[in-house]
């Protein structure tokens, strides 16, 4: 999984940046302090690792990964050249999911870079960008395609919907909201990969003391919630100060820390779990004494396919899935006595995985 953070400059995109992957982006009070993109690699949280490493007495544990670049702050123009423009929409086009962070917080020291601070303003700056971007792409898709016309009649319905989408997105409006008639439109507004297209978690940053009190008298992040129940995105409310402090702990040191702000977990923890819902994406376990470990897979892949995660020969020779539930597995801690109780199933190539399977996969090259 990629995510790229992107947002006007100085909404602490870099801060949060740092804090969550310890990457040492620079952060500074001056717009494009990243000038090129930052990538960090974060380890996926998953509890159901540790218990079976405890239970298979391995210490080789390899949890899930995703990708976080820090992508520099995007200005009004942005898709014309301006500031940093082309060079980060084209970074933008290679994430799977955009947080955009929002700035939620009053500070005078911190220069906003239009003069006051306004979600809304500043949501509507990006996406209008972005929106102006994929009306690039889809000119170059709208000419090609008349040129092909002339020869070919057929690709007429393909014309017909680029224009539509371009005309929806002139009235501002992301690609994200778009709605295909037809499950051919649908797989060809994918195949575009449209910036606007991405699916979006707003990442609401306010000062620690909004954070801890109660976020909901944060007038800002109401903003952005009402912005987001519009377009169906998802918004995480996060202190980058707090995470900032957080970064460098121990993780019992961190675990107390949290628990004396009330909170169960970290910043990145929800933002892990906002991408992978948002992606439509699941973890199934493998587990045995040389190594526990998570992969990731979308919603109702199937069990061939789960196992080219683990390697190409899995998947082209499959013969069939050795299946028990993490949970069902976990109460008798052996796969013999999960056997005896009728839990672990033998699944073939229509199987659908389901999170937190513990799978061992049967195949023949």
């Amino acid at each position: 999984m990629k995510l790229g953070i992107v947002g006007l400059p100085n909404v602490g995109k870099s801060t949060l940046f740092n804090a969550i992957t310890n990457a040492g982006a620079q952060s500074a009070n001056y717009p494009f302090c990243t000038i090129e993109p930052n990538i960090g690699i974060v380890s996926v949280p998953d509890k159901r690792l540790d218990i079976l490493a405890e239970i298979f007495k391995t210490e080789k544990i390899t949890p899930a990964v995703i990708e976080i670049t820090d992508i520099a702050g995007l200005v009004k123009g942005a898709s014309k050249g301006e500031g940093l423009g082309n060079k980060f929409l084209s970074h933008i086009r290679e994430v799977d999911a955009i947080l955009h962070v929002v700035r939620c917080f009053d500070d005078s020291k911190v220069i906003h870079i239009d003069g006051q601070v306004s979600p809304k303003k500043d949501i509507e700056t990006i996406n209008l960008e972005l929106i102006l971007s994929d009306i690039e792409t889809l000119d170059k898709k709208i000419e090609r395609t008349a040129k092909i016309i002339k020869s070919d009649k057929s690709f007429q319905v393909d014309l017909d919907f680029y224009l539509d989408l371009k005309s929806f997105l002139e009235s501002e409006k992301p690609a994200r909201k778009y709605l295909p008639k037809t499950k051919d439109e649908k797989h060809i507004l994918e195949d575009l990969n449209l910036l606007s297209y991405k699916p979006v978690i707003y990442v609401a940053n306010m000062s620690e003391t909004d954070f801890i009190n109660n976020i909901n008298n944060n007038k800002y992040y109401q903003e952005v919630c009402e912005i987001s129940k519009d377009e169906n995105s998802l918004v995480i409310p996060v202190s980058a100060k707090i995470e900032s402090e957080i970064s460098d702990m121990s993780t019992d040191d961190k675990k107390i820390f949290l628990e004396e702000l009330g909170l169960e977990e970290s910043g990145l923890d929800r933002l892990i779990r906002a991408g992978y819902k948002i992606l439509g994406l699941i973890s199934y376990l493998t587990a045995g004494k040389p190594e526990v470990r998570a992969w990731t897979i979308t919603k109702n892949t199937k069990a061939p396919q789960a196992a080219g995660k683990i390697h190409t020969d899995f998947e082209r020779g499959f013969i069939k899935a050795e299946v028990i539930a993490f949970d069902d597995f976990i109460k008798y801690k052996s796969m013999s006595s999960a056997k005896e109780k009728g839990l672990v199933r033998l699944e073939g190539k229509d199987y659908e995985v389901k999170d937190g399977d513990i799978i061992y996969f049967k195949f023949n090259v």
